[in-house]
């Protein structure tokens, strides 16, 4: 397994922006990275702080081919931006490290605020689109959704997430800094999905009025209908920033809404009164040369880590407990994988120790054993019970040293040599095919 991307902890914002992919970019973007003869399964996450591909390798010996295949891919989707560029800011994993920072990340122990939910949601997301795009399988989409089941156990089994840590509380606080309260100021929400809905429902509180727009205006009533707060067209945007004190911005647009000649018209119609700019949005919605008007702040999502940084002593406390229960999910999923490298020997010591016994039961029943046909049914699953006793201790055993990293590949090709098997991949027909399949584990079968 494999990952290949950038964060807030390695590139800055207007490197992640030109890569970030939104919902109607990805199938395209998933097609160009599954069209690659070196990638098996592959898997694109873009969020505000990061932008990353996971994949599996069409061979196992081809893992340079395929993490070359995926820079050239990230490149080729940066446009302007180089790949000797992007190599400045990229970091890559593989095998076990490439499965701790799946679950990791999914667990919000990677995120720029430690325990926040919104990054399962968008790993979720990310796991769907894949999924409608073809391109999960089995052992990547395993890995997946098994991170699901790591991000659970980390939010109810620590306090990862206590406390009132988050971008929109953080908008809240720079306000407060800002004006000294909001009872006599106008807060603008440019955008209205989760993250300005978050941001909304803190900073509503107390502002004197709430305005909410939005490309769709039906999308931005339907969130005032639920905030006690006015939507606004989208074309009176440049009015708005009049009558505005703080603007949050979160939309998708891969251009900026909020440009410096807007503002600075904006500016000298509120006659230099302060207007704060929140700009939650990757890529950003706020020219970056705003910041430069007289009277006028804006906060990217860069410069939210260091505010988000004061409150997270109570939650930096709970991090080793996560640590701990993501080390055990990687341990088991590891062991679950080594797993695998023995269970075609284990379907085809089962499959001919079946095959041998009921040919047998054949040459009786057609000799001197024939008045027994009528019992066919009884017989067959004698033959099933007998293999499953038989054969419950070397397959177990057999399991235990893959899952243990010991000799299970020795001992594999002694039980092939010893019975004389030809491996195969799949259940032969009249067996379970949980024979064929190593148990999960503890997770869902991948959904269709």
């Amino acid at each position: 397994m494999l990952v290949v991307g950038l964060s807030h902890r390695t590139a800055p914002v207007e490197v992640r922006e030109r890569l970030a992919a939104g919902a109607d970019a990805l199938p395209e973007l998933l097609a160009r990275l599954a069209s690659r003869r070196e990638l098996a399964e592959v898997m694109f996450l873009s969020t505000c702080n990061r932008v990353e591909v996971f994949a599996l390798p069409k061979a196992a010996d081809g893992v340079d081919a395929a993490l070359a295949a995926i820079r050239d891919e990230l490149a080729h989707h940066g446009g302007a931006v180089s790949g000797d560029a992007l190599a400045a800011y990229q970091y890559q994993k593989r095998d076990e490290e490439a499965v701790r920072h799946l679950f990791r990340v999914a667990a919000s122990l990677d995120s720029m605020v430690l325990g926040e939910p919104q990054i399962l949601g968008q790993v979720k997301e990310a796991y769907d689109a894949a999924l409608a795009a073809g391109t999960l399988k089995s052992l990547l989409g395993r890995c997946v959704s098994r991170a699901f089941a790591v991000a659970k156990r980390v939010r109810t089994e620590t306090s990862i997430g206590a406390g009132t840590v988050s971008i929109a509380s953080v908008a809240v606080e720079l306000a407060w800094r800002v004006f000294g309260g909001l009872g006599d100021h106008a807060v603008l929400l440019v955008g209205a999905g989760e993250m300005a809905e978050a941001a909304a429902r803190s900073l509503g509180n107390g502002a004197r009025a709430l305005h909410i727009c939005n490309r769709s205006f039906d999308r931005a009533a339907t969130l005032a209908g639920t905030l006690n707060a006015s939507a606004v067209p989208w074309d009176s945007l440049a009015a708005e920033l009049v009558q505005a004190d703080v603007v949050v911005t979160s939309t998708a647009s891969p251009t900026f809404v909020v440009t410096h000649e807007m503002v600075k018209r904006a500016m000298k119609a509120r006659k230099g009164r302060t207007l704060l700019f929140v700009d939650i949005a990757v890529p950003r919605n706020v020219e970056p040369s705003v910041h430069g008007i007289d009277n006028v702040y804006v906060f990217n999502v860069d410069d939210l880590e260091q505010e988000v940084a004061r409150g997270m002593k109570a939650r930096q406390a709970e991090r080793e407990a996560a640590e701990r229960i993501v080390d055990d999910e990687v341990a088991q999923f590891l062991a679950w994988t080594r797993g695998l490298q023995v269970q075609p020997t284990v379907v085809a010591m089962r499959a001919k120790t079946r095959a041998v016994l009921l040919s047998e039961l054949e040459r009786s029943l057609g000799g001197r054993l024939k008045h027994l046909e009528g019992d066919r049914a009884a017989l067959t699953q004698m033959v099933d019970s007998a293999v499953n006793k038989l054969l419950h201790a070397p397959t177990t055993r057999l399991k235990a040293r893959a899952a243990d990293g010991d000799d299970a590949g020795e001992l594999a090709l002694a039980i092939r040599f010893l019975f004389d098997l030809q491996e195969v991949g799949v259940a032969p027909e009249g067996e379970s095919s949980s024979d064929a399949v190593p148990d999960a584990v503890g997770d869902e079968p991948l959904p269709h």
